[in-house]
């Protein structure tokens, strides 16, 4: 216990240093539309490139940046960065004007006081167009405080905000969620996807999933897309927009352009 407090306070106490010199950065893993054969989008990931450990995992301190309430500070840079990336890339090429950014928000995050107004003050600040932004939410924020977090979404969802169903289907999974709360889309967690070759059931689940998508008008989006098969299955079962290492890892900010500017397309 007292190695893992120790550990614990030391992760601290890098992250704090890591904000004052500039250690984090975006990688960016691409959205694939297989009916446009083309990128639509790009999932904005935090990464720490720590100066003695080199590329420090996620897992490994974004706990410790929630419990010590460092992932406010540390996730509206992520949200900052993101859309002032993108913003530029709008900008920069026409043809990619509807080209979104969509980012992560954490429980703690979420439910911070003031999130709408900082989310206002910055976009406007750099004339972001609010519809090219996605907002990622997982179904755990939804059960800390389900009246909270309704009026949160409503307020983003107000502002053109899209928004994201995170990693539905491996937590409390409810239909009330999808019906009482203002999502545009379902993300189908990795976990389903991953299974996909592997018996009827698991496509079942899926198809399940894209059912209930559909009978609330919303859209869908998988992740986790690994293999040749596994897109294969989803086109025939209504699933259109792709994320995943079949595609692409998720890549520095200059990768990214690069595909943009290189036109790249996809054999799907």
């Amino acid at each position: 216990m007292h190695v893992l407090a120790v550990k614990k306070l030391n992760i601290e106490n890098e992250l704090r240093r890591a904000m004052d010199n500039n250690e984090f950065c975006l990688y960016l893993q691409p959205i694939i539309s297989i009916k446009r054969n083309r990128i639509i989008g790009f999932e904005s990931l935090l990464r720490w490139n720590n100066p003695e450990r080199g590329l420090v995992s996620p897992e490994e301190f974004i706990p410790i940046a929630e419990e010590t309430g460092l992932i406010n500070e540390i996730g509206f840079w992520v949200l900052q960065e993101s859309c002032r990336q993108i913003k530029q890339w709008n900008d920069k090429y026409p043809e990619h004007k509807s080209l979104y950014i969509s980012v992560n928000l954490s429980p703690v995050q979420f439910l911070q006081k003031g999130l709408i107004e900082k989310i206002d003050s910055y976009l406007k600040s750099i004339s972001f167009d609010t519809i090219n932004l996605r907002l990622e939410i997982t179904e755990s924020i939804l059960m800390e405080n389900p009246d909270a977090a309704a009026q949160i979404l409503r307020d983003l969802k107000s502002r053109n905000i899209r928004l994201y169903l995170d990693d539905f289907g491996t937590g409390y999974s409810s239909l009330s969620y999808v019906h009482n709360f203002p999502f545009d889309t379902i993300k189908i967690d990795r976990s389903f996807i991953s299974k996909l070759t592997t018996g009827d059931e698991h496509v079942g689940m899926v198809k399940t999933i894209i059912a209930v998508a559909r009978n609330f008008n919303m859209d869908i989006l998988a992740e986790g897309v690994e293999t040749k098969e596994q897109l294969l299955i989803l086109e025939e079962l209504g699933c259109y927009t792709i994320q995943g290492y079949y595609f692409s890892k998720p890549v520095t900010v200059l990768e990214a352009e690069k595909m943009l500017t290189d036109s790249l397309l996809y054999n799907c």
